[in-house]
């Protein structure tokens, strides 16, 4: 077996691979997937920021490409060792975990419904009530329900990175965020038909795939074109990685023309215990 057969590559079909076949995460799943309003506000996200100010893809497509690379990612730093806030702090178990991941992640764009500028804000007050939405349907008004919406709204608020994660399930959505990148997908909006370094960087990357690293628990595989990728690698994803609470443990590698390249690590002051 080859290095890349090992890996997950990013992209809309990857959530088929990787989603964790416990009966509380497939319902969360069909349930995100099904339900209208949600499927309304994630349209209306694209209404906003591709329509009306011209950047690139924030919807419907983007939500199950990052719910995707975050049942991978989790599963690799769950084979990895680590273990989820949800668990170590008594909020739930495993499935638990992994329910509000795939929320958080799947939800976590969704006030761009309302405007651009603070949609991590209208994003987690939004959350607020879809995922209890979710959540009741699972398991019911419960004590647990409503904790595991707050867990919800933390991934949702923390993918920005402005904003610091406080929990394993919030720094595994936001790296899945950031790992949107590939043909023109880049997580820096960037004005759509515009040829400066935003848009140039996110053009110039073609594939990106996760995986266990040889260094760092998760590699993250970013493929270019050319060198201008390297803007959106740092500006974005690296940025992302860096407010995520788990950058000791990751690494990216990027190629050119299918070249190694440069591998990047990043810095951070806080880190998730």
């Amino acid at each position: 077996m080859s290095a890349l057969e090992q890996l997950y590559e990013v992209g809309v079909k990857l959530i088929d691979e990787t989603l964790p076949r416990y009966d509380k995460v497939v319902r969360a799943w069909e349930l995100l997937a099904s339900d209208e309003e949600i499927e309304a506000y994630l349209e209306m996200s694209n209404v906003f920021t591709v329509k009306r100010l011209h950047y690139n893809d924030h919807g419907p497509v983007h939500s199950r490409i990052v719910a995707g690379s975050a049942m991978a990612i989790y599963k690799i730093l769950l084979e990895g060792g680590f273990q989820p806030s949800v668990v170590k702090h008594g909020v739930g178990d495993l499935e638990d975990s992994l329910v509000v991941t795939l929320i958080g992640a799947y939800l976590h764009d969704i006030g761009n419904s309302v405007h651009r500028t603070h949609h991590p804000i209208y994003s987690a007050l939004l959350t607020d009530r879809l995922a209890f939405k979710i959540l009741e349907r699972i398991y019911g008004a419960t004590k647990k329900a409503y904790m595991l919406k707050q867990e919800a709204m933390h991934i949702v608020f923390c993918h920005d990175e402005a904003y610091t994660c406080l929990t394993f399930e919030g720094a595994v959505a936001k790296i899945a965020d950031g790992t949107d990148m590939a043909e023109g997908r880049a997580r820096m909006p960037y004005e759509i038909g515009k040829n400066d370094i935003h848009a140039l960087s996110a053009l110039a990357i073609r594939r990106v795939y996760v995986g266990k690293g040889a260094d760092r628990p998760l590699a993250i595989y970013v493929y270019m074109d050319s060198e201008t990728g390297i803007f959106q690698v740092d500006e974005v994803l690296g940025k992302k990685i860096a407010t995520s609470g788990l950058a000791p443990y990751v690494e990216v590698k990027t190629f050119v023309q299918g070249k190694p390249w440069i591998v990047r690590t990043f810095e951070t002051t806080h880190v998730i215990r």
